[in-house]
């Protein structure tokens, strides 16, 4: 999984037609009928959007990181795995990236929020113009998501919390921060 994970990060185009394949997938359970070629270019267009701003955080993550793919999928492991960087630029970087990536979830909760509410309105709007096959499938994919997308995040901001606080201390690399980790997954 290291290695496919390793791989994404460094080649965005990948996650890209990763992405497009499976919203086109699922696009053609929900309302089949259609052609898979005519709902992959529907996908891409509407996706446009979301992947410019994709490729537009990307590449301030790459500079806070150092300012490349590699020296961002290293970090991003070493955040994964709990590892504190020992060098003074790694952990600068590290300090940076994590400090960006809290930032920019300082309202999680309330998009979370927002989301299950957002979801909940689609299903209900589903279920009074479509039929109950399309009503259960966007029901359960909904719901599968939604909590994908709660745990993981959690459990991101978990890391990354202790991460800020590990950099926060004078010693690079302690055992209680490795325990504080193992505590976070």
């Amino acid at each position: 999984m290291e290695r496919v994970n390793s791989y994404l990060g460094k080649h965005l185009w990948a996650q890209i037609v990763l992405s497009l394949l499976v919203a086109s997938a699922v696009s053609m359970l929900l309302f089949p009928g259609r052609s898979f070629g005519t709902v992959l270019v529907r996908t891409a267009v509407i996706a446009a959007g979301g992947m410019a701003i994709m490729m537009a955080m990307r590449r301030k993550e790459e500079r806070a990181a150092g300012g490349s793919a590699d020296r961002l999928v290293t970090l991003e492991r070493k955040l994964r795995k709990g590892d504190v960087p020992v060098d003074p630029r790694e952990r600068r970087a590290m300090r940076d990236l994590v400090e960006r990536r809290l930032h920019r979830t300082r309202h999680r909760v309330a998009a979370q929020v927002f989301l299950v509410v957002l979801f909940c309105a689609v299903v209900m709007a589903t279920a009074a113009t479509s039929g109950p096959r399309q009503t259960i499938g966007l029901a359960v994919f909904s719901g599968a998501f939604l909590s994908w997308l709660i745990h993981y995040g959690n459990r991101q901001h978990r890391r990354l919390r202790t991460m800020r606080d590990a950099l926060a201390s004078e010693t690079p690399e302690t055992s209680e921060t490795s325990d504080a980790f193992d505590r976070s997954r």
